[in-house]
């Protein structure tokens, strides 16, 4: 285990020491999360031209229960194991480069990148059928974000990990209650409830 450890506090070295201050200011607005409304409203939008008003109403409580679920769950593990953030962790932070606004005391896992891979999962599975590739277009975004975490030096590249595993995992378990819904239902979507 203190090898893992190791091995994860020289990748964040390694990845966080990648930046330069020219683009400091790039990936600390990336990382705020108010940056993504943009794109929450695009898939809002999506959401209303393939399943209508009550399929994405339906949706956006879904997409409310998960991201709560998802941040809640973070906070429980990160109360629960402790892992300092590396901005906070001696032998760490004074080699690399803390360019975020704020830093947490605890950062086991990333409540950013589970969120952002919560959503990704779920939104591109529904729309995936609609829009070929926003599944894709959503990767991209969520990795974005996650990287953003190491870059600002908030987060471990295993943090980041975890992360997307269980927020991909939280992700398609509300995929799934959604196509419970669409077959209680008897639609293939919600447009006609």
């Amino acid at each position: 285990m203190e090898q893992l450890v190791e091995l994860d506090q020289e990748l964040f070295l390694f990845l966080n020491n990648l930046g330069n201050p020219v683009w400091d200011n790039f990936w600390n607005v990336l990382t705020h999360k108010w940056t993504s409304i943009p794109l929450y409203i695009l898939l809002i939008y999506l959401l209303y031209r393939s399943l209508g008003a009550k399929g994405t109403l339906i949706t956006v409580i879904l997409v409310a229960g998960m991201i709560t679920a998802t941040d809640q769950l973070a906070n429980v593990f990160k109360d629960g194991f402790e892992r300092l953030r590396p901005c906070r962790q001696n032998g760490v932070m004074e080699y690399a480069r803390f360019v975020a606004i704020r830093c947490g005391k605890y950062g086991y896992f990333s409540a950013h990148a589970a969120s952002s891979a919560a959503l990704t999962v779920y939104m591109g599975f529904i729309l995936k059928p609609f829009f070929k590739r926003i599944l894709l277009i959503l990767i991209f975004w969520a990795l974005l974000i996650a990287y953003s975490r190491i870059y600002v030096g908030v987060h471990y590249p295993g943090d980041v990990l975890s992360g997307i595993i269980i927020g991909s995992g939280i992700g398609y378990i509300f995929f799934l209650v959604q196509q419970k819904l669409w077959k209680k239902y008897g639609n293939s979507n919600f447009g006609n409830l």
